[in-house]
């Protein structure tokens, strides 16, 4: 029965407030000269006491952080507090009721919340939503508000997708490699990411299709490109706009996406590349109807990159883009000759010293001649995708920090490449494995000194005590080759590629958000995948958590709000002790 007897009316009226344990509820009893009111004794916000407020004119006020309610309903007049549950309130005869029936579905709640959280970047209002909302031992319950904030970020930033929409798709893509007590987490720093994002900035309004009879797909693809060309934002997302409308598959979106995403050299030092993966990805999670209002977000980086061919680095002293330019004319025949042959994939080392090497045409026509003898594109990409890998596993430091970023960017561009190559291969694309490639030179002397592969020997300790030693060594600077030896010897060990994978990942969210960092763990896990097979797969966690190192210990501060949502949302007491 959800109607108790809490008390009787001679016991409410001789106080302005009682509290109540009934049935598990906590309630706080006001009496006014308006009536009887009944609410949850928890301040929404914190969890401070309300029976220890101060009511005036029917507005309790929470001394804790002064958020005020309207006693009646409930509900809360400051923004960065939730509504508290009230409860309706009867008196028959001398006896006082009180309705303790859910009042409101949950779930929908929840979902609202956490739009308001978005609106607002109210970090604590979106991470209880997130607990309430998603079950952490089911990865998938972490669609609903991944997409929630997928196409928030997609409406309401009109500078267009950036690194908020990408930290949110890593982290739903790390959902199922992680311990169930940090999936949650990884939500809320994907989520709040979006947040910061898109405070402040104007919306997006999005551009219709072309009226009339549907204009076929090739001429689309051609337009696009060239609107792209001339940077012409505009006549670009009416172009990709009429794609989506006209029905065009998954496929040939991003096969149009993808060929103007390489008609110019590594754009941006690779972000679009990675963006357009990542959006991609994103709606194979939250579901390709969102596609319209997703995918547009991503032209003005399209039309605003930086081409690098315009850059002194790609010219001088070696002209990589005339190199590159010659290659390319090469490619349509490479391809013809290979139809017909069906050489073994070689193994990922066995190219390694040309691709991390100093000669860059050395390197194109080593690709080319993978081509030319029947390796598939995806097998190649995935070989240069390994080698820039290897360049933030050899990355010293001596270096400065800041060259950090510079082999992360190589090394996400070559990931968002391959999966390009697997998802939709053309020619056009076939182009981006060649500019990985040539990114991986150009970043050759971050690796002079080149540090060296782990050398780990036999030990008898176990595997697990290994893994437990991680989090604690990243609780201080400089341990980028400690934390590759830890992992190289715990799988040396036998330990479980799984499970190094999820503590990485528990000690990336432990730390504050960077953006770089997220992006490195995230493709090493998407690489990890891909090289499984392949006994150099080990090399790129040893990268992952040498970057990871880099870059820890952080303040850690931006998770303290999730912790004090969770202990909320089990019901301790804060304010206490």
């Amino acid at each position: 029965m959800s109607k108790v007897r809490i008390a009787s009316k001679a016991e409410v009226t001789q106080a302005g407030c009682r509290v109540y344990q009934v049935n598990g509820h906590t309630l706080a009893l006001f009496t006014s000269e308006a009536g009887l009111y009944a609410i949850d004794n928890r301040c929404p916000h914190m969890g401070f006491p309300l029976d220890k407020g101060t009511v005036r004119n029917g507005i309790l006020t929470c001394h804790w952080h002064h958020a005020r309610f309207d006693l009646a309903s409930g509900g809360a007049f400051d923004l960065f507090a939730d509504d508290v549950t009230a409860y309706p309130v009867t008196v028959e005869g001398d006896d006082v009721w009180v309705d303790l029936s859910q009042q409101h579905d949950p779930r929908t709640y929840y979902q609202k919340r956490l739009r308001d959280g978005l609106e607002q970047e109210l970090n604590l209002v979106i991470a209880k939503a997130i607990i309430a909302l998603v079950d952490p031992t089911d990865p998938a319950s972490g669609n609903e508000p991944f997409q929630i904030g997928l196409t928030f970020g997609s409406r309401y930033r009109a500078g267009g997708w950036a690194m908020g929409q990408t930290i949110n798709t890593c982290m739903r893509n790390l959902l199922p490699h992680l311990n169930p007590a940090d999936r949650p987490l990884a939500l809320y720093q994907g989520l709040t990411a979006v947040a910061r994002d898109t405070a402040g900035m104007p919306p997006r309004f999005a551009i219709d299709p072309l009226p009339g009879p549907t204009v076929d797909l090739k001429t689309l693809k051609t337009w696009f490109r060239q609107f792209v060309e001339v940077r012409d934002g505009e006549g670009a997302e009416r172009c990709l706009a009429t794609a989506l409308q006209a029905g065009a598959s998954s496929t040939q979106i991003a096969d149009m996406l993808f060929a103007a995403a390489t008609d110019h050299r590594y754009l941006t030092i690779g972000h679009v590349a990675d963006f357009t993966n990542k959006a991609l990805e994103a709606l194979d999670q939250a579901g390709w109807e969102h596609a319209p209002l997703v995918l547009p977000s991503l032209i003005p980086a399209y039309v605003n990159g930086t081409r690098m061919e315009e850059r002194n680095a790609w010219r001088h002293p070696v002209d990589l883009a005339a190199i590159l330019e010659a290659t390319f004319e090469r490619i349509p025949a490479v391809l013809a000759q290979g139809q017909d042959r069906t050489a073994s994939t070689p193994t990922l080392s066995s190219n390694l010293s040309i691709l991390l090497g100093d000669d860059p045409q050395a390197i194109a026509d080593l690709l080319v001649q993978l081509l030319a003898e029947g390796i598939e594109p995806a097998e190649v990409a995935r070989m240069v995708s390994y080698a820039a890998a290897r360049r933030i596993a050899h990355f010293h430091t001596s270096n400065e920090f800041g060259d950090w970023d510079t082999v992360l960017h190589t090394f996400t561009y070559a990931n968002a490449i391959q999966h390009a190559v697997r998802r939709a291969p053309s020619l056009e694309l076939l182009r981006g494995i060649f500019d990985a490639a040539m990114s991986v030179y150009l970043d050759r002397f971050l690796n002079i000194p080149a540090a060296p592969l782990p050398k780990v020997e036999p030990t008898s300790t176990p595997a697990e005590l290994l893994l437990a030693e991680f989090p604690a060594l990243l609780n201080k600077q400089q341990q980028v080759n400690e934390a590759g030896r830890l992992v190289a010897q715990y799988l040396a060990n036998g330990g479980q590629p799984e499970k190094i994978i999820a503590v990485l990942g528990a000690t990336l969210l432990r730390e504050d958000q960077d953006f770089h960092t997220i992006q490195t763990v995230e493709a090493a896990v998407s690489q990890y995948r891909l090289l499984q097979d392949q006994p150099e797969a080990g090399h790129v966690l040893i990268a992952a958590a040498r970057y990871l190192a880099a870059h820890a210990p952080t303040p850690r501060a931006q998770n303290q709000t999730y912790q004090i949502a969770l202990r909320l949302h089990r019901g301790e007491k804060l304010f206490e002790g």
